[in-house]
């Protein structure tokens, strides 16, 4: 249920809104044309005292009569009759759409659209169900019956957030024998229940009853303090999502509505219910999860962002670049694809744009799902210009679909902007409308995270009713009106991951001392042995395959020190002069070859000016566990450190040996960089192919796709059609067969000897009487009665047919039988004129019994 700033409003007095009595349900079911199963199944389940309107929405082609009407008369004691443009829908009735037209309803009226020709609309159902939400407002129900497409769903979620009931069928006896329709709708979560078909007249009676209970006395459903502070604990503690700090109006209103749904007597008798059950505390959260979002919502704040925003975003960007744009708590995508227009239309206007990718996440998969889709009713779209629609969207009939060019920039995925960890590099995040959902502490949690997941001097969408005030110090205002703001260059303090955990190596210290009369032998040999190690092995590092230290060995600072600026664990950065570019060689050469490594004498400069002379040895460390490869770096000693009254002299005799050595040092390195060069650019080019083919599998698979679906939806329209006839049939099948069995019956209860004959006299059907008379059994039918004794001539019969034929006028005689008795014969044509199979009834009466 929504605020009524967030829904349509529905005043049957200022609409006008014809109806029989202050209120009743109006209930719009979508099925395919052949789910008369189904819908027998949902109208033998209907209370008599329900009160209820019923409109029948199915896909049926603009040349199809349906007979559908006909059928459902049979098991429903309500009045059906076929949809007409302007009929008030009135209680205890059964509308059926038509085919050829597209049905809505205003102000209680159906309204019927013809189809232009060679359109079918493929979505009647999501259009009639979004008209009612728009109409009927809390008085709407949905239902969803047996069909064989996705049709539905949008309709569905239109109710659901205009605070109406929805239904879709379930497994039960009558079906669904296509589930396609009621998944999709019970996928997207906008269900209020999935029921047989036979139950969910019964659902909609008691919601029907506990609306107008809460009407006739509202003081009984007034919730208090205390009461609303437990369902916020339930809530908290069940799905992990603080409510408290929602608007207390707009929670008590759905709060209401979800109590009016399940049935319950009350607040308290519904706390006891989410005390005690732990799927009703996810359908009220799923419920206080529903919003609603239209194209281009605060068109004015739209406009501001297409005039201020967009253009910086794109202008100063190559073509190489990538724009990203993250748009949380997106719903069913009409705030995504809304964003995507505007960036589309700025794109076309450069002559190399950059690339543009919109991340559109929610916590609710089932949003997500309808939002991939992009597809829509025209009346979602009346925010949108007809030039924005023409360009962007491509029309069918009633409905909408996003064209490829607009959703191929959105990419929909599963994400919890308070739980997951966020995207980041973003130039633009579009929050809107979910900080007034969120309390204090949410807030204080989350501002940081979209600060930190955007560039510097990125920008925050946020909704009118929205701001960041109590946030100044990250984002500054560019538009206040319209709610836009720039992300400060602020730096919020940074929290490094954790360093242990189970894919972090672990090596042992040296232990806590032991005194000395307590040792034994072994203790005894660990300690020195550690000793031995500390202070005459040579210093050495254990680095991972990216160069991370993840272990230090003891005098290991004579080699390394701290680097200025952010902290880093990358052994090469903290090198001392004169070792970090051998070091880093070395490192790379040992690590793409998984190979042994040793570099000769490396002059290092002492923390306290001596020089020390080294040999790096870098090697492969073979681990029991072996998470991921590590490697060992020896820092090997060679000779003592020169000291400083030596060192200027050795370094005038070792200057032009260590020149030579940086001449060949440099040497190699060219040569080594030309050969990565080299092979960057190869695999830059296989790169750039193989993305050039994935594009084009991908743009043929795109195309395949569609006219798969296109296909689908074909024949299941055909597959529909058929079912109807095949019901149809049946049931015309089954009158014949009823007709045949009341003939025979009217037959055996007739003491009239009747012939029905061909014109040329053989036998097509007899009763008990003639067979009597003529000595007829079941198996002489299609024999010629002349081969039979008969007590009269019937020779006069060849003659005389013709002629009841050709004028259609019966023909009777009186003849003596060769018997004694007299007959009464009687002769009439048994069908229509020009029939291609014409016959002839010929009754026989018995004037005189034989004496």
């Amino acid at each position: 249920m929504l605020g009524p700033d967030e829904r349509h409003c529905i005043d049957p007095k200022a609409q006008n809104i014809v109806m029989d009595h202050d209120h009743f349900p109006i209930v719009g079911i979508g099925a395919s044309a052949g789910g008369i199963e189904a819908m027998q199944g949902f109208f033998r389940g209907v209370p008599e005292t329900l009160g209820a309107a019923f409109v029948i929405v199915t896909h049926l082609s603009r040349d199809h009569k349906s007979q559908l009407p006909d059928v459902l008369a049979r098991f429903t004691p309500l009045e059906v009759e076929t949809a007409t443009d302007g009929a008030p829908v009135r209680p205890g009735r059964i509308y059926v759409m038509p085919g050829g037209f597209v049905m809505g309803i205003v102000d209680g009226r159906l309204t019927l659209r013809p189809l232009e020709p060679k359109v079918r609309e493929t979505k009647p159902v999501d259009i009639f169900l979004t008209a009612l939400a728009l109409d009927q407002g809390e008085r709407a129900v949905g239902v969803i019956l047996s069909g064989g497409d996705g049709d539905g769903a949008i309709g569905i979620k239109a109710i659901k957030e205009h605070g109406g009931l929805t239904l879709a069928q379930t497994l039960d006896g009558f079906g669904p024998e296509t589930p396609d329709m009621p998944l999709s709708s019970l996928r997207t979560g906008f269900v209020d229940f999935g029921e047989p078909a036979e139950r969910m007249g019964d659902r909609i009676a008691a919601h029907s009853t506990a609306a107008r209970e809460a009407q006739a006395d509202p003081a009984a459903q007034e919730l208090d303090a205390e009461l609303l502070a437990e369902i916020f604990v339930i809530l908290r503690s069940q799905v992990g999502h603080d409510f408290s700090g929602y608007k207390p109006n707009t929670f008590v209103r759905r709060l209401q509505r979800r109590i009016g749904v399940v049935g319950a007597a009350g607040p308290d008798a519904y706390l006891k219910r989410l005390r005690a059950d732990p799927a009703e505390v996810g359908a009220l959260f799923r419920d206080l999860l529903i919003g609603v979002t239209n194209f281009f919502r605060d068109a004015a704040a739209f406009e501001a962002l297409a005039t201020h925003v967009i253009p910086k975003l794109l202008d100063a960007r190559a073509a190489t670049e990538i724009v990203r744009v993250w748009v949380p708590a997106c719903s069913t995508g009409e705030e995504v694809y809304s964003l995507a227009i505007l960036l589309r239309e700025h794109m076309l206007t450069l002559a190399d744009p950059p690339r543009v990718q919109i991340f559109a996440t929610d916590i609710d998969e089932r949003s997500l799902t309808v939002a991939r889709t992009g597809l829509y009713p025209r009346t979602y779209l009346s925010a949108v210009s007809p030039e924005r629609v023409a360009q962007h969207f491509v029309v069918e009939g009633d409905s909408a679909v996003v064209k490829k060019a607009v959703r191929d920039l959105c990419t929909f995925a599963p994400h919890s902007v308070l739980r997951d960890p966020p995207f980041s590099r973003l130039d633009l995040v579009s929050c809107r409308n979910l900080l007034i959902y969120l309390g204090v502490d949410a807030q204080q949690q989350l501002m940081p995270v979209l600060h930190y997941a955007l560039r510097p001097r990125g920008y925050l969408f946020i909704g009118m009713a929205e701001n960041v005030t109590r946030f100044e110090d990250l984002f500054e205002t560019i538009d206040k009106r319209h709610r836009i703001f720039q992300a400060r260059d602020a730096i919020p303090p940074a929290r490094l991951p954790p360093m242990s955990g189970p894919d972090t190596a672990v090596f042992v210290g040296t232990g806590h001392p032991h005194r000395r009369n307590v040792k034994t032998h072994a203790a005894l040999r660990h300690t020195v042995e550690m000793l031995m190690l500390s202070e005459f092995t040579p210093p050495h590092a254990v680095v991972t395959r990216t160069g991370e230290a993840v272990h230090y060995s003891s005098r290991i600072g004579d080699h390394l020190e701290v680097v200025p600026g952010q902290p880093t664990r990358e052994l090469a950065a903290m090198a001392r002069k004169g070792l970090r570019l051998d070091l880093r060689t070395a490192l790379r050469e040992a690590i793409e070859g998984n190979t042994r490594v040793v570099r000769d004498s490396i002059g290092v400069e002492l923390p306290d000016g001596r020089l020390q002379t080294i040999t790096l040895v870098v090697k492969p460390l073979h681990t029991p566990s072996e998470t991921e490869p590590l490697f060992l770096v020896v820092f090997d000693e060679a000779a003592a450190p020169v000291e400083k009254e030596r060192r200027q002299a050795l370094e005038a005799d070792d200057r032009d040996a260590a020149i030579h050595g940086l001449e060949r040092e440099l040497s190699s390195t060219r040569e080594r960089l030309q050969s990565v060069i080299e092979e960057y650019e190869t695999s830059l080019e296989e790169l750039k192919s193989s993305n050039e083919e994935l594009y084009s599998v991908n743009e043929e698979m795109q195309a395949a796709n569609e006219e798969l679906e296109a296909a689908k939806e074909e024949t299941q329209s055909l597959n529909e059609e058929l079912q109807t006839m095949n019901v149809e049939l049946t049931s015309k099948i089954e009158a014949i067969d009823q007709l045949s069995d009341d003939q025979a019956t009217l037959f055996e209860g007739m003491n009239v000897a009747s012939v029905l004959l061909t014109p040329d006299l053989h036998i097509r059907m007899f009763t008990r009487a003639a067979a009597q008379i003529f000595g007829l059994q079941p198996s002489d039918v299609g024999r010629s009665l002349r081969n039979f004794s008969a007590p009269i001539a019937l020779t006069w019969l060849s003659d005389e047919i013709p002629t009841v034929l050709a004028t259609r006028r019966p023909s009777e005689r009186t003849i003596e039988g060769a018997d004694g008795a007299r007959y009464h014969v009687r002769l009439m044509a048994s069908s229509r004129k020009g029939s291609r199979a014409p016959g002839i009834v010929a009754n026989f009466t018995n004037l005189r019994e034989p004496g």
